[in-house]
């Protein structure tokens, strides 16, 4: 991903819109890029701070921060859990067709 294409994701990635893939090579990028990381800090400062602020809510940047990168984390491992159970399933049903396929062809 490059920093142009990750700086047009922001505004979904704060409002929780990217789909699986995006997001998982939205937050590499995000991880090994510390420009786009402040830029997108700053930009959720301004979104979800603000936001916050006017409602008339304390805000802690360091914990809403953690708390949106936790929760991306969790939702990354989350899909790969269920990809890996997904992979493994079909592997287990290939077996059992495999093996009623060889049972029933014995005589």
């Amino acid at each position: 991903m490059t920093c142009k294409e990750f700086e047009k994701l922001i505004p979904n990635f704060i409002e929780k819109k990217l789909d699986y893939l995006t997001l998982k090579d939205f937050y590499a990028h995000m991880e090994t890029c510390e420009e786009c990381k402040e830029e997108l800090t700053i930009n959720f400062l301004v979104k979800d701070g603000l936001q916050k602020l006017e409602n008339g809510d304390a805000y802690d940047l360091h914990k809403e921060w953690n708390n949106k990168v936790g929760e991306t984390k969790r939702k990354i491992a989350r899909n790969e859990g269920i990809i890996q159970f997904g992979f493994w399933m079909e592997i287990l049903a290939v077996g059992v067709i495999a093996g009623v396929a060889i049972w029933l062809m014995l005589p």
